[in-house]
């Protein structure tokens, strides 16, 4: 949290920047004469004309996108003219933007092109955000998703209109004036974030550690606030402090023109943000030491930030986010500038207060009672989830098992019933399906290998033999015994044997 606060602090040195210099300040405007007699500084000879300054990031995420229709639209020469000739508050109101429709045709096309790939780039995004949170099934509606980009008229995607250019400046203004109060609700969130962290470190600890903790940071604190008196940002004594020792002039010799005229890096006429932070380094440096362990580098920021922002207020009447030499020189001549108010740092006016830390640490108890239930939850569904896929696994054994005997049952139709072997005389144990195969099989084979025995060749010893065995058989099964059991031709034999005495 603290790196990306620190990160969107420095974007802020270039925010409105970009955009009212690209807008408001497309023709250069010739640098203030330096008056020798009351300063006795050499006028800086004569340069050759240097390239313009590169144009600064505003920090929007649609920067790009700006910079390149501004681009473009000062290249034609109507737009320029009514550019130089519109104040900030005509702007606003989308003025400007009317006279979109007199500009060139090649500018026009080239406009259109760049829309339609910001579109493109656009929905991209979308897609990409959906890829990340799972969305890879799920159509993306692209036509409702860019509804949350207000800067271009999502409705024609192909062409760029005056809608467009309205939308575009009215959407970067608003942006960039709520930038501050962003960048004030985050570093108060960061502050919160920092006590809360250490009132949770000092839970962790035993009585006297705690109190040797509190003690370090009583000591660290007050070692903070025992700095030098910190000058009233953009009065008298700050702008003479740095003509001093950064300029290395006679503050006897003061002079506000040559003041603004040396500090205007980019030499545009204009104070921009960066060039005003610039200003506050030497002020900065009597608080901030990044040596130091009891010296923050995000409240350094957060603190030249501050200094920025106030002197803006002060000086700038037209709110562009711009200082010009005559708002400057009005601005030299009032009584807080040559009388001001002591200025108060960050340890003399705490970020947030008692109440709105007790809200952000209810907050914090909260997210973490949230967490904790998301995470039995989630903790369900992954037993849920087991117990599931424990189930399928046995539904697959079993599947498995069904599958292999089915298998042992078809192979068992296809490979024919083992040989039944007969001991002795004895005789098996013939069912009447088996019978009827094998009186069918026995048809099919050809007729020289079928030879029956005559019974009548039978000798009678023998017969007897297997008579009697065979009764015994059936004896031993509960079967009556009957003459029609006899093989054929022997049952007159048999008969006759009852008749002998």
């Amino acid at each position: 949290m603290r790196s990306r606060i620190h990160n969107k602090m420095c974007l802020s040195r270039a925010l409105l920047t970009g955009w009212v210099l690209l807008l408001v300040q497309v023709l250069c405007l010739e640098a203030v004469p330096i008056s020798i007699d009351k300063t006795k500084v050499h006028e800086p000879e004569k340069k050759e004309p240097e390239e313009p300054p590169a144009s600064v990031d505003t920090g929007l995420h649609y920067d790009r996108y700006l910079r390149e229709v501004i681009d473009f639209l000062e290249k034609d020469q109507h737009f320029r003219e009514k550019l130089h000739n519109t104040d900030m508050e005509d702007i606003k109101q989308g003025k400007l933007a009317k006279e979109l429709d007199f500009v060139s045709h090649h500018v026009r096309t080239k406009l259109d092109e760049l829309k339609r790939q910001e579109v493109n780039r656009l929905r991209t995004l979308i897609k990409a955000k959906q890829d990340l949170e799972g969305g890879n099934d799920i159509a993306v509606d692209h036509q409702a998703l860019l509804k949350q980009f207000e800067y271009l008229n999502h409705m024609n995607p192909h062409t760029f209109e005056v809608d467009d250019l309205d939308r575009l400046i009215k959407s970067a203004t608003n942006d960039l004036e709520n930038f501050d109060k962003e960048r004030h609700e985050e570093f108060k969130q960061y502050e919160m974030m920092k006590e809360h962290d250490r009132r949770e470190h000092l839970k962790t600890l035993d009585e006297d550690e705690r109190k040797k903790e509190e003690e370090h940071y009583k000591e660290l604190r007050k070692k903070h606030a025992d700095h030098p008196k910190v000058n009233h940002p953009g009065s008298q004594n700050q702008l003479k402090e740095v003509w001093e020792e950064a300029d290395g002039l006679d503050p006897e010799d003061f002079d506000p023109k040559t003041f603004f005229n040396l500090h205007d890096s980019n030499g545009d006429g204009y104070f921009d943000e960066q060039e005003l932070e610039a200003l506050f380094t030497k002020e900065l440096e009597k608080i901030y030491d990044p040596t130091n362990e009891e010296d923050d580098m995000v409240e350094m920021e957060e603190e030249r930030l501050r200094m920025r922002e106030h002197v803006m207020n002060e000086v700038d009447s037209n709110e562009d986010r711009l200082v010009s030499l005559d708002e400057f020189l009005v601005a030299t001549k009032k009584k807080e500038f040559l009388e001001p108010d002591s200025w108060e740092t960050l340890e003399q006016n705490q970020a947030y207060t008692d109440e709105e830390m007790r809200e952000f640490e209810d907050h914090l108890v909260q997210q973490e009672q949230d967490l904790s239930e998301k995470s039995v939850d989630l903790q369900k569904q992954r037993d849920e989830l087991e117990r599931q896929q424990e189930q399928l696994n046995a539904q697959k054994i079993e599947l498995q098992q069904a599958v292999e005997h089915m298998e042992r049952l078809k192979q068992q139709k296809i490979d024919p019933p083992p040989e039944v072997h007969v001991e002795g005389n004895a005789i098996p144990e013939v069912h009447e399906v088996d019978n009827q195969l094998h009186y069918e099989q026995q048809a099919q084979l050809p007729e020289h290998h079928f030879e029956p025995q005559d019974p009548q060749n039978i000798p009678l010893e023998h017969y007897e033999q297997q008579q009697q065995q065979h009764h015994q058989d059936l004896a031993q099964q509960g079967q009556p015994q009957a003459h029609q059991d006899l093989p054929p031709g022997h049952q007159e034999a048999a008969q006759g044997l009852h008749n002998i005495p």
